[in-house]
């Protein structure tokens, strides 16, 4: 292997790990602080979840669509690299935006913009680092550590600026996002299959993967509380910007030390077993958070990311790697995130109406949410079976 290739293959996977750097650090601003940012506009909680779903509902018309065009043109690098441009000019209409029915205009054609870059990114991602022999997992963290680092840089500025000005921060964060995707690699031309795929089964005809699907949606739309109105209750509490973050970054740090580890579990460990216990994590994590607990009490329920979200996810990928038939991959990744999609869409406006009308006590509905997932992974379980026979 020459110099000049060892070279030309770490700058692929550096340039890679900013574009998931810069991704990650957008959602580490935005997640925990937009729904500050929209109260400090003026914005009441019920109009707060009409915002926050607006990318959970566009993202079924946005991905098909992008999607479509990068695989059509072979042009992956350019869809998201015009995708960043229209996030980065959806926000700044955002910010210079004034009443709730603006703000939701401006920030639909945000999400219309924002929601297919991460699929493409991981697509984009899977085809140059197979080429080159690269990990993916070793270029992916770069995206987790850097929503930590987004979180707290939030958490920073919330303590110094007026909540009014966040928006600007984001559109900081765009700019980031910009140059990453301009500083991306072309990749090269898709090698021609090399014979005829067989004819396709229709998933959605598959009972298995139904209920996989169903109980992915619940349990991941299960943390729409969270997400939404978690950052404006522990600031209602007294919290600072860099204590939320602290407790935002201190999910995140779970999952991570979970997918680290995941390789190791033990063989009994099966996915289905592992959306059980992320069900179980959610109803204890949920059930908590809805008695309002003590400031003690936060960082251990935080900890319980690992499970509510880390182990949920991590099941369903496996459940659907062994349901899906060769070739149907990117087929089926496709219908689950429509349906997760619109699952968190609709348990974020749910969360918008219950949060404003009983506070921190809404988030008992996520914890029946976390049960209806653990149920349907149950029925998942005994779909397989079946098949199995």
């Amino acid at each position: 292997m020459t110099e000049a290739f060892s070279q030309r293959r770490f700058g692929f996977a550096a340039r890679l790990s900013g574009l998931y750097a810069a991704i990650f650090i957008l959602g580490g601003v935005t997640l925990p602080f937009l729904p500050v940012w929209l109260a400090a506009k003026g914005l009441d909680a019920r109009s707060i979840g009409l915002v926050l779903a607006a990318p959970m509902l566009l993202r079924v018309f946005a991905i098909p669509l992008a999607a479509g065009q990068a695989d059509r043109r072979d042009a992956l690098r350019g869809v998201i690299v015009v995708a960043s441009l229209l996030t980065l000019a959806g926000y700044i209409a955002v910010g210079l935006s004034a009443g709730a029915t603006a703000i939701l205009i401006a920030f639909s054609f945000v999400a219309l913009a924002y929601t297919p870059i991460m699929p493409l990114a991981e697509s984009y991602a899977l085809r140059g680092l197979t080429a080159r022999g690269r990990a993916y997992g070793p270029v992916r963290l770069w995206g987790s550590a850097a929503f930590i680092l987004g979180s707290f840089i939030a958490g920073f500025a919330l303590d110094i600026i007026p909540a009014q000005h966040l928006i600007w921060l984001i559109v900081a964060a765009c700019a980031l996002l910009v140059l990453a995707a301009f500083l991306l690699e072309p990749l090269p031309a898709p090698p021609a299959p090399a014979h005829t795929p067989p004819p396709r089964k229709a998933l959605l005809r598959d009972p298995a993967f139904i209920a996989v699907m169903a109980a992915a949606s619940l349990l991941q739309g299960s943390h729409a509380m969270y997400y939404g109105f978690s950052a404006l209750a522990w600031g209602a509490a007294g919290y600072d910007g860099t204590s939320i973050a602290a407790l935002w970054a201190l999910g995140v740090l779970a999952e991570i030390v979970l997918f680290a580890l995941s390789a190791r579990l033990p063989a009994y460990v099966s996915p289905v077993m592992l959306m059980l216990i992320g069900a179980a994590g959610g109803l204890v994590r949920w059930g908590a958070m809805a008695l309002d607990p003590p400031g003690l009490a936060l960082p251990w329920l935080q900890l319980l990311h690992a499970l509510s979200f880390g182990a949920s996810h991590l099941g369903a990928m496996m459940l659907i790697a062994r349901i899906v038939p060769t070739g149907q991959g990117a087929t089926a990744q496709g219908y689950l995130a429509i349906a997760m999609g619109a699952a968190m869409a609709a348990a974020t406006g749910l969360s918008g109406l219950l949060f404003g009308a009983f506070g921190s006590p809404a988030y008992a509905a996520m914890a029946l949410a976390s049960v209806a997932g653990g149920a349907c992974a149950g029925v998942a379980h005994r779909a397989l079976r079946v098949a199995l026979r």
